[in-house]
């Protein structure tokens, strides 16, 4: 059977996961009466949640007697690394793009990767339907795009199709074709993607090799290995050996299942051949860019080097008050092994251990990332304590010092654009572009360090009335920008362990905005709120009103309180300061100081200024 292995790949909410909806259903690979949820590729709870891909996954549709493996890729900077890793397994590239908001940061993140590669785009402008489309100019902004990114002749001669994939269809020219389904996205893909050219490889005269891209686990089946195999045929009951990048050998193994992509499902299969993109379970020890291959193989497949991450945070064991009345999973050592293991399968993430035997070190691409995984171990059952994000620093050739700087384009309404520019300078943000985007709005582009933006975002949708986007990749390691001030304002501490009041929280209201409601539980140490001033606060959210026998000649005064501010959990990591901790646990998010007792904060104040 013909073959063709593509990535669909585009900014984030560009439609990537919706037009492979569609590609499924137009293939036949769902029956007509089969109940199918809409994005069925985000089968991950989070990714259903908050509408973005963050795992990459395979897919396989058939048409026309050719076999088409798909992969969606995230459209976060964050989630690059996915990106990354999976560019290597495919031989061309469906870049989607908006019709309306054209080519963003990481439209050029992931084109500039795959044009790098050598691998031919299609050039897919989606929500065509939309009102402010404008197909033309996003495809000379498209074209000029690759040409900044050095492309060669045969990629600037990209194919382009105008799409809705919502609705369902594609065409190559939008005047004269019949809007009527995704047949001309199809044909384009089959007559423009080489077939693998290692697919000649595919006999049993080569020997097996395969360079493993993803790993997930399987309760049935343990730990299963996906990658495309680069020569010779596999089979199962095979016995292979891994390899690592330097070639020395990690494991020897049988294979006790090969499994291909058909459809949403993993179905085994009898034998594959090079070029092929399968999923190998029988191994234990064996990571992403290992090799898996024949005893006779000696040398590893090259892997394409990843990024390296850019910011870091301490995950810690939770040691409040109320540690352990909401999770399951408390332990250094269960948060130790659950941290070490996705570093095995995510490779943008690194886990090191730090002086003390209680505390972690990840390193990844950003906040979201980060946040993510927090996300997903606090529904596992885990207790944690997080410390604020930090940039990684770098040293240079000459000894000078580096920090990551990160391209943020911003789309913002005309009359928000000075507080925006004002507020970036702060950060020590140097803008490299401004231009009207149309309807009002304004795109302002900013080269800034990634330490002046963490905790921008909520300041951001703050001074814009919620209508402004902004969205970051990272650019380059550039020379150190200086001091950037952090949060101006303190907070406001609880001074007792208790369940907080009404009529005390009414009259901590001068003082500042609130984060927790009435009858939350808080302790001695834990953040309540923010300080309308400069200096932390520590203040008694307990104080209930007296009841005596004296009446008022008024009536009572009615006990209406502000709503609190309640922080999501990327909200929350990227508020608090180098002195205090988010505590995450299955149901609660809290915010509390490092040191409780608020005689050991002023101790540590005293030695930091000694040592300052």
């Amino acid at each position: 059977m013909n073959l063709r292995n593509i990535a669909i790949i585009a900014h984030v909410d560009h439609g990537k996961t919706t037009l492979v909806d569609q590609l499924l259903k137009q293939s036949g690979t769902f029956r007509e009466n089969q109940q199918v949820m809409e994005r069925a590729m985000d089968s991950n709870e989070l990714e259903r949640e908050r509408g973005i891909t963050i795992l990459a996954k395979c897919t396989s549709v058939e048409w026309n007697g050719t076999r088409i493996n798909i992969i969606d890729t995230p459209g976060h900077a964050d989630f690059g690394g996915e990106v990354e890793r999976i560019l290597s397994m495919v031989d061309g590239v469906v870049l989607l793009v908006d019709s309306a908001e054209g080519a963003m940061p990481q439209t050029k993140f992931v084109t500039s990767k795959a044009l790098k590669l050598g691998l031919k785009p299609i050039v897919v402008v989606n929500k065509i339907d939309r009102q402010d489309a404008r197909a033309h100019e996003v495809h000379s902004e498209v074209f000029d795009l690759f040409a900044t990114l050095d492309a060669n002749d045969e990629q600037l001669d990209f194919p382009t199709l105008y799409a809705s994939g919502r609705a369902g269809w594609a065409v190559r020219d939008l005047e004269k074709d019949e809007r009527k389904d995704l047949t001309p996205l199809f044909e384009t893909i089959i007559s423009h993607v080489r077939p693998p050219t290692i697919a000649s490889k595919a006999s049993s005269q080569y020997p097996f090799a395969m360079l493993v891209r993803v790993i997930q686990s399987d309760p049935y089946l343990g730990r299963i290995l996906t990658g495309r195999i680069e020569s010779g045929v596999v089979e199962a009951n095979r016995s292979i050996k891994a390899l690592s990048r330097e070639g020395e050998l990690i494991e020897r193994g049988r294979i006790t299942k090969v499994l291909a992509f058909r459809g949403l499902q993993r179905v085994p299969v009898d034998e594959a051949g090079a070029g092929d993109i399968v999923a190998i379970a029988g191994l234990t020890i064996a990571g992403v860019a290992d090799t898996l291959c024949d005893a006779e193989v000696l040398i590893p497949i090259p892997a394409n080097p990843i990024d390296p991450p850019t910011i870091a945070i301490t995950i810690g064991i939770n040691d409040s008050p109320y540690a352990g009345r909401e999770g399951s999973k408390v332990q250094s050592r269960v948060i130790r092994e659950r941290l070490f293991r996705e570093a095995e399968s995510n490779v943008t993430i690194k886990v090191r251990e730090t002086e003390s035997a209680d505390a972690y070190e990840v390193a990844g691409r950003g906040e979201l990332q980060l946040g993510v995984l927090i996300e997903t171990m606090r529904r596992e059952g885990f207790e944690l304590s997080i410390s604020r994000p930090r940039v990684l620093f770098r040293t240079g050739a000459n000894g000078e010092k580096l920090e990551p700087i990160e391209e943020v384009t911003i789309d913002v309404d005309d009359a928000y654009s000075g507080v925006v520019i004002e507020q970036m300078s702060l950060r020590r943000g140097e803008m490299t572009d401004m231009r009207p985007s149309g309807g009002g709005k304004t795109r302002l582009t900013f080269l800034a360090p990634s330490r002046g933006l963490i905790g921008y975002h909520g300041q951001f949708l703050t001074d814009t009335r919620g209508t402004g986007i902004m969205n970051r990749v990272f650019q380059e390691f550039g020379p150190h920008r200086g001091a950037i001030e952090g949060r101006r304002v303190g907070v406001l501490i609880a001074d007792r362990d208790g369940e907080a009041q009404t009529y005390a929280l009414w009259y901590l209201e001068e003082r500042g905005f609130m984060f927790i409601e009435a009858g939350t539980k808080v302790y001695q140490g834990m953040i309540i709120g923010e300080h309308s001033r400069e200096n932390d606060l520590d203040v008694n959210a307990l104080k209930a009103k007296q009841l005596t026998n004296f009446r008022a000649a008024g009536k009572d005064e009615a006990v209406r309180l502000t709503p609190p501010k309640l922080l999501t959990l990327e909200q929350a990591i990227a508020y608090i300061g180098d002195d205090e901790l988010v505590e995450v646990t299955p149901k609660s998010i809290r915010l509390r100081k490092r040191w409780l007792d608020p005689n050991d904060r002023k101790r540590y104040a005293r030695a930091s200024a000694a040592e300052g």
